[in-house]
């Protein structure tokens, strides 16, 4: 029975622990109920909470029911009217007594919106619900963003004729993402995507999570703006190996993986090299790779940091391009900052003519037995964050980006290092300019850049799919602060050439950013870089030990030996005589 208490603590939050609701409930080592269950429990009585609380409201059960608190009594209507198993409680326990002897009541109410609302079926009711148009007082909603279920289709197995001829036969092709948008998840259509290639869109609500094509690997749900770094990096045999240097989840490893094999660059022995320095994520990239049966092409570096691979390694003496997607803010992502308005019904409905005390007094109830007041009537949920993504620093935002910027202009400008590279993805899922164009500019600013003959790759040069992408990059002088790093000629050109999506438009993306750098084929691909602190990297940011820096401290720790052996020596030798 702890599963009702646990859900109402979490939503009353008294700890003021900070973060989504996600991340609170699934941090918590405590719990007794399973952590997907309570999650599931909040989200969906959260979509309900518009009509439950007019329902609780209109039954009066606040006033008879004393134990009941809105949360309480919100959370178990919620079961006891919507879910298939009923209240989670047992038989005689006094919550599912205080809530089960209201049933008719409650159904009844519950039937008489659905039927004024215009709703036949209780099936036609959910999907209004799902989709956010059930708006029976006409208040102010929060802006539901609909985004659409997109699916690529893995080249390394199949093909998007053969889908298209067996798993998605019988849905109608659509001539605008829009129709899509508006769908409903029951809807067999699809939208096949005019930038990236093997890339269809489908229903918001649907679900293929159970069809065979998605258990075998053969379809993968990646975000149309996920899918920008591999197809812009445009992998040829004449590239050799690839290296993606942050790969965990792996959808985009998985996508260069497919390229390649689309190439016969398997044949040719081209690999991907997929680094990973959390073990735990390894364990995920390395099952999302065996499932898309990428394996023979995609080589997982588990436990290795890629600002730490030595770019004049032998291993590494193939690799003609580098994709990279760093951690980054998040901001992008659909969900941040998306809340859902949880209704809590008004505790004093109901009470006037009850009289709940031998002196019959009114019932007082500013406050429930979780110190929540009650008086609020409604709860601005954020039910998700960036779960997909890991961010190194916490702070106020300001400072985060900064320091994130610092590791992300660091982890790009070691990739210039690498002396058979030529092509270089950069990308986020932020929408900040700091990490985005901010980043980008410093980058070609730096000594590396200059010296490796570095360049932004131009939108005229782009792949067809992406050159033809309106949404560009934008110039925001405030948030660089560093104005005479390139002329203004430069900075149009740059900002235009880099690519950026944003979430909630009609192109159905998440918020994104992505530029492709190559290289001058004139360079000197091996000539040393000056190690001046003119390229633009944030060196506070980093704590280790330049190489000059190692080989300082390691003659300072022999000199500091040898003065100790000496010491020694001669303090043997005074004990000797003094014996």
């Amino acid at each position: 029975m702890s599963l009702y208490y646990e859900a109402a603590a979490v939503l009353t939050n008294a700890e003021k622990v900070g973060g989504s609701l996600k991340s609170r409930i699934y941090k918590r080592t405590d719990l007794k109920s399973s952590p997907a269950q309570l999650f599931a429990l909040i989200s969906e009585a959260s979509k309900w909470s518009i009509v439950l609380k007019d329902v609780i409201e209109r039954c009066r059960l606040l006033g008879e029911e004393r134990k009941l608190t809105p949360l309480l009594a919100l959370l178990l209507t919620h079961d006891l009217l919507l879910s298939k198993n009923g209240v989670a409680a047992p038989a005689n326990h006094f919550l599912k007594l205080a809530i089960s002897r209201h049933k008719a009541r409650l159904s009844a109410e519950f039937t008489k919106v659905r039927i004024k609302g215009g709703y036949v079926t209780l099936e036609a009711f959910k999907e209004a619900i799902v989709a956010g148009v059930f708006n029976p007082g006409q208040e102010d909603l929060p802006k539901k963003v609909r985004h659409p279920r997109w699916v690529r289709i893995n080249t390394v197995n199949t093909t998007c004729a053969e889908q298209l001829s067996t798993t998605f036969a019988g849905y109608a092709r659509a001539s605008k993402l829009a129709a899509v948008l508006s769908a409903s998840g029951s809807a067999r259509i699809y939208f096949q995507d005019p930038n990236i290639p093997n890339l269809l869109a489908f229903p918001p609500d649907i679900d293929l999570s159970t069809s065979p094509a998605y258990i075998k690997g053969n379809i993968i749900f990646q975000d149309k703006a996920s899918c920008f770094p591999a197809y812009l990096l445009n992998v040829t045999p004449e590239d050799g190996d690839v290296i993606d240097g942050c790969a965990a989840p792996g959808n985009k490893t998985t996508h260069l993986a497919a390229i390649i094999s689309d190439q016969d660059g398997p044949a040719r022995g081209q690999t991907v090299i997929a680094f990973e320095r959390d073990k735990v994520r390894t364990g995920t990239l390395q099952k999302m790779v065996k499932l898309a049966s990428a394996d023979r092409i995609v080589l997982v570096k588990g436990g290795a940091d890629f600002l730490v691979a030595s770019p004049d390694s032998e291993e590494f003496s193939k690799v003609g391009a580098i994709l990279l997607d760093p951690s980054c803010s998040g901001s992008g992502i659909v969900g941040r900052d998306d809340t859902m308005r949880m209704r809590l019904p008004d505790p004093s409905s109901g009470t006037k003519t009850i009289s709940h005390t031998s002196k019959g007094k009114k019932r007082k109830r500013d406050k429930d037995t979780n110190g929540v007041s009650e008086r609020n009537t409604t709860l601005d949920l954020d039910l998700d964050d960036s779960a997909a993504e890991e961010t190194p620093v916490k702070g106020k935002l300001a400072e985060r980006l900064t320091a994130l910027s610092a590791f992300q202009l660091r982890i790009l400008t070691h990739a210039m290092r690498f002396p058979k590279a030529r092509k270089i993805t950069y990308s986020t899922c932020s929408v900040h300019f700091k990490e985005n164009e901010g980043v980008v500019f410093r980058a070609l600013a730096s000594q590396v850049a200059k010296e490796r003959g570095w360049a932004i790759l131009k939108r005229e040069h782009q792949v067809d799919g992406l050159k033809r992408w309106e949404r560009r990059g934008i110039w925001d002088s405030t948030a660089f602060g560093e104005d005479s790093l390139l002329a203004q000629e430069q900075k149009a050109e740059v900002c235009e050439a880099c690519i950026r999506c944003e979430k909630g438009t009609a192109d159905g993306t998440m918020g994104f950013f992505v530029a492709a750098f190559v290289r001058d084929d004139g360079s000197d691909q091996t000539a040393p870089v000056s190690n001046g602190n003119s390229d633009g990297e944030d060196e506070d940011e980093w704590k280790g030990f330049s190489d000059e820096d190692d080989r300082a401290a390691n003659t300072k720790s022999r000199e500091a030996m040898r003065r100790g052996s000496r010491r020694s020596k001669k303090k043997r030798r005074k004990n000797a005589q003094g014996k």
